[in-house]
């Protein structure tokens, strides 16, 4: 693992509003970059009354604005919600305002439910355009073409990186075939990982953008001083993500000690395997089961993420998580 970076969906507890929120971000980025996270990303996701970051693109000109020289970017955009030439001109201008620094990761799912969707497309196109998409948009933030008819303005001659973020083999195929990094979301969907890395590591294409294969895996965290205080504070993500599950979502609530009383058995059982990539625990815990994460699938980086409820608990997880992780990197 050459790199340790951080993902943030914004999240909005209870008790607080997506004000608070965002400026929990700004507060946890500022720390991030501190404790030594090479990149920031924002997810987008929409219609969700528990995030902040639906304009993934503003979020991350923010969360820029306020920092120095960490990397900042978006895990990710869903493309199908836009058209590629309005994410160029938006990441163009980012990278025009903050110059190597900016990240675009790119996914094919519309973070939503279908009637969010359709009220972002205005319409749903049968086929699936992802792979014209991507490749429309690269073209968009690559150098002008010799007769360009529509161009990128910021956005052109930017190069900013893309990723290609997934959770199945179908990011991992476009992915190689476009010799692109690959992002996997096992922080939530780790079902397919093992066999998406496989399939990304043996047909990956050289490109201009990249000459071997690069893999980021992500993997929830929650660090505490003890077993108790983290598995404690973790009850948030897992009460969220069951309520989810069961058709109930909201703002993050508040630890509680009895999970069982609110999650039946089957649905606890289905959370568990979701976000089985992880680590919780004092820091001497993490550090051993983020070490077999990353001894097990060899990533390049590896980002972390994990929503508490309280933001001043938060900003210590990550810091200590930071700790650890700095002694799991290796050289180039």
């Amino acid at each position: 693992m050459q790199n340790f970076s951080l993902l943030d969906l914004s999240p909005i507890p209870e008790g607080s509003t997506a004000a608070d929120a965002l400026a929990n971000s700004v507060s946890l980025a500022q720390h991030a970059e501190a404790a030594g996270y090479h990149r920031y990303w924002l997810a987008e996701h929409h219609n969700m009354t528990g995030i902040a970051s639906a304009a993934t693109a503003v979020v991350i000109g923010h969360i820029a604005g306020a920092t120095k020289t960490m990397r900042v970017g978006a895990g990710g955009i869903m493309l199908p919600n836009h058209a590629p030439l309005m994410v160029a001109e938006q990441f163009g201008t980012l990278a025009t305002l903050y110059p190597d620094r900016i990240d675009l990761g790119l996914g094919r799912a519309p973070g939503t439910d279908m009637a969010t969707a359709r009220a972002l497309r205005r319409h749903m196109a049968p086929e699936d355009g992802f792979p014209q998409d991507v490749q429309e948009l690269i073209a968009y933030l690559g150098d002008a073409p010799a007769t360009p008819r529509v161009r990128a303005i910021p956005g052109e001659g930017t190069h900013v990186p893309v990723w290609i973020l997934g959770s199945s083999l179908y990011g991992a195929q476009l992915a190689a075939y476009l010799g692109l990094p690959y992002a996997f979301a096992s922080h939530f969907a780790p079902a397919m990982l093992d066999e998406a890395l496989a399939t990304y590591r043996a047909t990956f294409r050289p490109s201009a953008a990249l000459k071997q294969p690069h893999v980021m895996i992500a993997a929830g965290v929650c660090v505490a001083p003890t077993q108790e205080e983290a598995a404690y504070l973790r009850s948030s993500q897992i009460l969220a993500f069951a309520r989810l599950h069961m058709g109930k979502p909201g703002k993050l609530p508040p630890p509680t000690e009895a999970l069982a009383d609110e999650v039946p058995p089957q649905v606890m059982a289905g959370v568990q395997q979701a976000l089985s990539c992880s680590a919780t625990g004092a820091p001497e815990t993490v550090a051993r089961e983020l070490a077999d994460l990353i001894a097990r699938y060899q990533p390049d980086e590896l980002i972390v993420t994990g929503m508490i409820h309280d933001p001043a608990a938060r900003i210590r997880s990550f810091e200590l998580a930071a700790d650890i992780l700095g002694g799991l990197k290796t050289s180039r």
